[in-house]
């Protein structure tokens, strides 16, 4: 239990940031698999954009570590290259 007022204030700010934090992380987790399962190659490709997007933002804000944005970045377009030489 906090011990002072300025201690229960920055535990209701950590709090209410860690559910805007997840909910930003639910929303990328979506975006993703919207580009795994876009039915043809044009609507994949905008929807990689939208996700790289999100992805570099979410990683300026440190709301993800850089290094996984860049990781997912290069797997999903390896990914839609692979779909559409196939």
């Amino acid at each position: 239990m906090a011990n002072s007022r300025s201690a229960e204030k920055k535990m209701r700010q950590d709090r209410k940031r860690a559910a805007h934090n997840r909910a930003q992380r639910s929303r990328l987790k979506t975006a993703i698999k919207k580009v795994n399962t876009a039915p043809d190659a044009e609507s994949a490709q905008a929807a990689l954009s939208e996700v790289s997007g999100l992805l570099d933002r979410f990683a300026t804000r440190r709301i993800i570590h850089p290094n996984k944005a860049a990781r997912k970045k290069s797997q999903l377009a390896r990914q839609l290259n692979a779909r559409q030489s196939a």
